[in-house]
C-alpha cells in the first residue's frame, strides 16, 4: 500500500515537472485543490502538503483571495526571504526563531566590541523608540533601527547585512492583519518592548556579554510567546 509520505512525494514531483517542463509557466494559477485531487487521485491533505513543499522551494506563491501562482524557477534561488502576507503570523514566528539564532550572539559580541560612538547610537535608537511611544508615532522602523544598531556594534558587517535583508519583515507586528494588530498591539505591549530594549542596551553598554545575550534572548523569546497567542 502506498504510504501518505510517498503519495505526497509523487504528487510534489508531478507538480514540479509541470512547472519545469510545462504546460504551466510563470504567472499561471495552479488548478484548485479539488481539481488537483481529481487529477492526481489523492486527498486534499496530500495536495496541500505538495503545494507547501513547492512554496518552500520558491516555485509557487499563494495570493490571498486569488489562488496559488507559479513563479519563475530560474529565479527561485534568488528570491531570498519570502514576502509575508498580512495575517501570516506563522511565517513571522519562523523568522523570529532565525533572528534569535543570529541576534543573541550579536548582542554578546556588541557588548565586547562596540565603540563609544556605536554605544551612543544604540542608546539614541532606544531613546527614539521611547519618544515615539510618548507621542503616539509609529515605532516599527525605530524598532528595526535599534536592532540594526546592535548588529553594527558587533563590527562584523554581516550581522547588519542580515537584518537589512529582512527589512520590515524583521518586525513581526508588520505581518499582522489589521484585526490582529488591533487585538495584540497596544501601549502596554510597546512599553514592554521598550523595557526589553533598555535591558539589552544596558548590558551592551556595561560590556556584559552574557547578560546582553540573555536580555536579547528574553526579548525575542517574549515576542515568540506573544505572537504565538495570535494563532
Amino acid at each position: 500500500m502506498t504510504s501518505s509520505k510517498s503519495l505526497t512525494q509523487q504528487t510534489t514531483d508531478a507538480l514540479r515537472a509541470k512547472i519545469a517542463d510545462g504546460p504551466m509557466k510563470p504567472g499561471d494559477r495552479l488548478p484548485t485543490e479539488k481539481e488537483l485531487e481529481a487529477e492526481f487521485g489523492v486527498s486534499r491533505t496530500v495536495i496541500r502538503e505538495a503545494v507547501a513543499v513547492l512554496k518552500a522551494d520558491g516555485l509557487v506563491e499563494p495570493r490571498r483571495g486569488a489562488g496559488v501562482f507559479v513563479l519563475d524557477p530560474s529565479q527561485s534561488r534568488q528570491r531570498g526571504f519570502p514576502t509575508f502576507l498580512p495575517g501570516q503570523v506563522y511565517q513571522a514566528l519562523d523568522l523570529l526563531e532565525l533572528r534569535m539564532a543570529v541576534e543573541v550572539e550579536a548582542a554578546g559580541l556588541a557588548a565586547t566590541r562596540r565603540t563609544l560612538a556605536q554605544d551612543a547610537r544604540i542608546r539614541e535608537a532606544m531613546a527614539d523608540f521611547g519618544r515615539a511611544l510618548e507621542t503616539g508615532a509609529k515605532t516599527s522602523e525605530l524598532d528595526i533601527a535599534f536592532h540594526t544598531a546592535i548588529a553594527q556594534g558587533t563590527n562584523n558587517p554581516l550581522f547588519a547585512v542580515f537584518l537589512e535583508s529582512l527589512g520590515g519583515r524583521a518586525i513581526p507586528r508588520n505581518s499582522l492583519s489589521q484585526d490582529q494588530r488591533k487585538r495584540l498591539i497596544n501601549d502596554d505591549y510597546l512599553q514592554r518592548v521598550h523595557q526589553e530594549h533598555q535591558a539589552i542596551a544596558d548590558a551592551v553598554g556595561a560590556g556584559d556579554a552574557e547578560q546582553a545575550r540573555a536580555a536579547m534572548r528574553a526579548h525575542l523569546s517574549g515576542s515568540i510567546a506573544r505572537y504565538s497567542s495570535s494563532l
